[in-house]
């Protein structure tokens, strides 16, 4: 009987190590077959489509596409830092959906290094810490970043499958093929409107760049739709990639936490102080806000501010512009704040669908909440009113932008809110020429619909004349 115990126990106690040294053994393997035992940096060009995740023409549908003329990316794993070059042009013109409205060639610069991110523009370094998590999952779900992100944590290896991930960002799972080479990654990526957005990575038709395998077709699915399809023509390995942090991002802190007020009219703010605004409009026992835009933490800022200017008064309504991710990104906080978020019609399943989804990577104000969100629709007119002041919330039809955009007018005030449809350019900038048909379809918007408009309040840029607006559609006075 002892000598069975013993057995027993030896069997126990070795069984764990032996699997664990066949998931290192394992992970070499997949390692060796990479060839990259001493990598430390990579650089892939290549060129295909680039899908801009959350700016579709319509809720669910298809993120709108781009044409990559080319992409360069560099990688350091040794500082986890990544750097995206890509110069694109748009494969619809006119345009259906978001993204930058710019004609011609577009260049893109999107880094990330350790946990800061950020965009190059011009010369300029702009914090952009809402895209961490997503530019992480890119570097990681490399190939080479998966072996690098599992050699961190051995514990994750399983013979063929490698689960891995940055807490409070992203879950993911490699899949190894018969050859050890990553053929496929399957995550979950924290998104301000998605809740837990399922990104999946297929890689194929590994080829050898100096000893380096590397796939030269990649696809990557965000959220159910195509987000990349890229050739790449090109790998280098172990080149020189310093990507330092500027320390303006090191010292930035949250951006999306600034709020300032503008006192637009007695009882109307306009909510600046970052790249999307809102504006909260008081009634006689409560509050409406437009806009929630980019994520929990500048709703939450801009729910703080309102009850500062107004304390005692509950936020009622949240008037969403349009379901585009970053404008919709704080729907989730007010939700879980307890107010009805208002949408077009059209968009009303959708955001009853996504408030309903699971935040599990990281939970949110809603998910923390315990609410459950309140959706009402708005065809193509929805009046509220105190008996003092009168909120109109309007759609814009035969806006290519996005078929739910929604602005808010304010009769007695004669202040038109909206997003996108136009933003106005800095101060003596000649306006863009021919006009954008998105300012186009505002301005037609205003006439047909007999708007009485001094001025425009838009939810990007600066308040200005309704003139400045006509000018921009071609329309001088």
């Amino acid at each position: 009987m002892r000598a069975l115990m013993a057995l027993l126990t030896a069997v126990l106690l070795l069984t764990p190590l032996t699997a664990h040294a066949q998931d290192r053994a394992a992970l070499e393997a997949a390692a060796k077959a990479l060839g990259g035992t001493d990598l430390k940096s990579i650089e892939i060009q290549g060129a295909g489509s680039f899908f801009w995740a959350g700016q579709s023409q319509t809720p669910g549908r298809a993120w709108p596409q781009f044409n990559v003329r080319s992409l360069k990316r560099l990688v350091n794993y040794e500082t986890a830092s990544l750097r995206d070059d890509m110069t694109r042009t748009r494969a619809l013109e006119p345009p259906l959906g978001g993204g930058p409205y710019v004609r011609g060639e577009h260049t893109a610069v999107a880094v990330v290094s350790g946990d800061h991110a950020w965009n190059v523009v011009g010369e300029n370094a702009v914090p952009a810490p809402i895209a961490l998590g997503e530019r992480q999952l890119q570097l990681w779900s490399t190939p080479h970043g998966v072996i690098k992100a599992a050699q961190k944590n051995p514990a994750g290896v399983q013979g063929r499958t490698i689960v891995f991930g940055v807490p409070g960002q992203f879950k993911a799972t490699a899949f190894l093929d018969s050859a050890n080479l990553v053929e496929r990654v399957e995550a979950v990526l924290a998104n301000p409107v998605l809740g837990d957005m399922p990104v999946t990575v297929h890689y194929a038709d590994y080829r050898d760049f100096g000893g380096v395998k590397f796939p030269t077709r990649i696809r990557q699915i965000y959220g159910g739709h195509p987000a990349l399809e890229l050739t790449v023509t090109e790998v280098k390995p172990n080149v020189a990639a310093d990507i330092a942090v500027p320390d303006n991002v090191r010292q930035a802190g949250n951006p999306y936490t600034r709020v300032q007020s503008q006192k637009a009219a007695e009882g109307v703010w306009y909510l600046t102080g970052g790249t999307h605004h809102s504006v909260v409009i008081e009634m006689s026992d409560h509050l409406i806000v437009a806009e929630g835009p980019l994520n929990d933490d500048r709703a939450l800022a801009v729910i703080a501010e309102a009850r500062k200017l107004v304390p005692g008064k509950p936020i009622k309504y949240l008037i969403v512009s349009h379901h585009h991710f970053d404008h919709s990104g704080g729907v989730r906080a007010f939700a879980g704040e307890g107010a009805t978020i208002v949408t077009q019609d059209a968009s009303r399943p959708y955001f009853e669908r996504l408030l309903g989804t699971s935040a599990t990577v990281a939970p949110d104000h809603l998910a923390k909440s315990g609410k459950k969100a309140t959706v009402e629709g708005v065809r193509d007119r929805r009046v509220l009113t105190d008996g003092t002041r009168t909120v109109e919330i309007r759609h814009i039809v035969g806006i290519q932008h996005a078929d739910d955009m929604l602005m808010v007018y304010l009769p007695k005030e004669k202040f038109l809110i909206q997003a996108d449809a136009y933003t106005p350019p800095a101060p003596n900038a000649a306006p863009m020429s021919p006009p954008s048909p998105f300012t186009v379809a505002l301005h037609d918007n205003i006439t047909k619909q007999g708007l009485a408009v001094d001025q425009v309040l838009p939810l990007h840029g600066r308040m200005v004349p309704l003139a400045e607006l006509q000018k921009a559609a071609g329309h001088s006075h």
